[in-house]
């Protein structure tokens, strides 16, 4: 990176976004020190303009900022880094500094996505998944089928209970079965924003 400290005084705003929801979770100041003690640690440290010293965030309160990415923006002069919080991350006890909830249950698709893809590269014994992969896709395919149908059963005489309960089960099986042929939910999700443009 070769960033722009020059341009305000030595600092430039780093803005920090949870990994997993796309949340904005709080915007701090980072120097060079601070933003090399970052890399090297692996948890998020500004520069504290009321300190005037570098500020590990968690040091206090152990809610670290655990490192995923950083990026620099197209002037050099901005940070983005991605990462994973523990607990929440206002001083308030909010857990952002906007006062939102850090929370994204659509993004659960994406932990469940990359869940399901490590039980496929490590195969460990005793899982469900693990059976599941190891039946073959015939049986797969058949549990996708199986769990559709359950589906429009409930959506025709039970309750949104039910449905909402064998409807996870037809995705859960679904990415199992995507999953195993190299494919994931997200192919899913690029056709459907194709189609969407259309």
């Amino acid at each position: 990176m070769n960033l722009d400290f020059d341009k305000v005084d030595g600092l430039i705003p780093a803005i920090i976004q949870d990994n997993e929801t796309n949340k904005v979770l709080m915007l701090g100041y980072m120097n060079q020190e601070a933003l090399t003690k970052t890399q090297e640690t692996g948890k998020v440290t500004f520069f504290s303009r009321t300190k005037q010293r570098l500020w590990t965030k968690g040091e206090e309160s152990g809610n670290f900022l655990h490192v995923i990415s950083i990026q620099e923006d197209c002037d050099k002069d901005t940070l983005l880094i991605k990462v994973n919080p523990v607990g929440p991350v206002c001083h308030t006890g909010d857990d952002t500094c906007f006062k939102e909830e850090n929370k994204e249950d659509i993004m659960f698709f994406k932990y469940l996505q990359h869940f399901i893809e490590k039980r496929h590269q490590e195969m460990p014994e005793g899982s469900y998944t693990t059976s599941l992969f190891q039946s073959g896709v015939n049986r797969m395919a058949q549990k996708v089928g199986e769990e559709a149908i359950e589906s429009v059963i409930e959506a025709c005489n039970g309750t949104d209970e039910r449905l909402i309960y064998e409807s996870a089960d037809m995705l859960y099986h679904l990415i199992v079965l995507l999953t195993s042929k190299g494919l994931s939910i997200e192919d899913l999700s690029r056709e459907l924003q194709k189609r969407h443009k259309k």
